[in-house]
């Protein structure tokens, strides 16, 4: 039963009747809801702002598991470009060396992304972005993993080879010397027999009499045979392979013609006095790549650890070259 309000009225001394006009009415029943949507959106924004919507919650530890995940991504990122890259120092500097075969440059690995700098870019990206850079990373890391396989299939051919590398590898002295005492001049700076001055001797002197054979030192194919006027009188350059590449000097008699296929051990001339010579003898040179480097350790094929010894002093004493 609705309430009826009374109030005294001071003029009539008597109590009347109370009616609120309907204005007050309306204005009462807008200030109530206007009060409750302000408290609703005061009340809406601060569980938004500090407590999160259900969804927001759940977006949440959404963003927080995969954030963990992608930082768990990242060490394991790491972890295997440190792998990757202990692999390929390995590659280079014991498989392929095994070989002497040429290292597997980096940009042959990685051509677009710099391997060193491939974990600090990571680690500066934005999260947004994170997943991008991982899969750039991924990529990376699957073309280096190729070349890599590639690359192992290489020294794994090697391997198959080695009977054959080996065969073309200079491994014995290009004159018989059972008593040790044909080097008469070793690899370095000689003194000249002409100019008597210091010079650079790039290979060894085998003194021997007039017509001892000379022997090939390792398979190969021969690239020259006669004289170029280069100083070497009658001379063979042998191309064996693998990088290598052999020199007999101051022949009396080339036996070999150019072209021709060569085995170790084979009698490619003679033993002469001819082009810049001051006496009989073998000058032997050995190349590797281009380079000219010491013959004296390719002889491991027929010499004896003292054997070695004898000879290597004998090569490194400072004498005058016979060329």
């Amino acid at each position: 039963m609705k309430k009826i309000k009374y109030y005294y009225n001071t003029s009539s001394l008597r109590y009347e009747k109370l009616e609120t006009p309907l204005r007050v009415k309306l204005l009462r029943i807008f200030g109530f809801i206007a009060a409750a949507l302000v408290t609703a959106a005061l009340i809406t924004y601060i569980a938004f702002r500090f407590i999160g919507s259900p969804r927001e919650r759940i977006l949440d530890n959404r963003y927080n598991a995969l954030k963990g995940d992608m930082s768990e991504i990242e060490k394991d990122l790491a972890s295997i470009q440190n792998q990757m890259k202990e692999l390929e120092n390995r590659d280079n500097n014991v498989y392929r060396s095994i070989f002497e075969a040429n290292p597997i440059p980096d940009s042959a690995r990685a051509k677009e992304i710099e391997t060193e700098k491939e974990i600090a870019n990571v680690e500066k990206i934005k999260d947004f972005q994170l997943a991008d850079e991982i899969m750039k990373t991924l990529a990376t890391l699957k073309a280096r993993i190729a070349a890599q396989k590639k690359s192992y299939d290489q020294v794994e051919s090697l391997v198959k080879n080695k009977e054959q590398l080996l065969a073309h590898t200079p491994a014995i002295q290009p004159v018989s010397n059972k008593d040790l005492n044909r080097i008469a001049s070793g690899f370095g700076y000689r003194i000249d027999p002409v100019y008597k001055t210091t010079k650079f001797h790039a290979g060894l002197d085998f003194s021997a009499p007039q017509g001892t054979p000379i022997y090939a030192t390792a398979d190969g194919t021969v690239t020259t045979a006669g004289n170029t006027g280069n100083g070497y009188g009658n001379h063979v350059i042998i191309n064996h392979g693998y990088g290598y590449e052999t020199l007999y000097g101051h022949m009396v008699r080339v036996k070999v013609r150019n072209g021709q296929t060569i085995k170790r051990g084979e009698v490619i001339g003679w033993v002469g006095s001819t082009g810049k010579s001051t006496g009989p003898h073998c000058h032997y040179e050995v190349h590797k790549n281009g380079e000219k480097i010491d013959p004296i350790y390719f002889f491991y094929n027929d010499l004896t650890p003292d054997q070695f010894d004898r000879i290597l002093k004998k090569a490194a004493a400072s004498n005058q070259s016979l060329d």
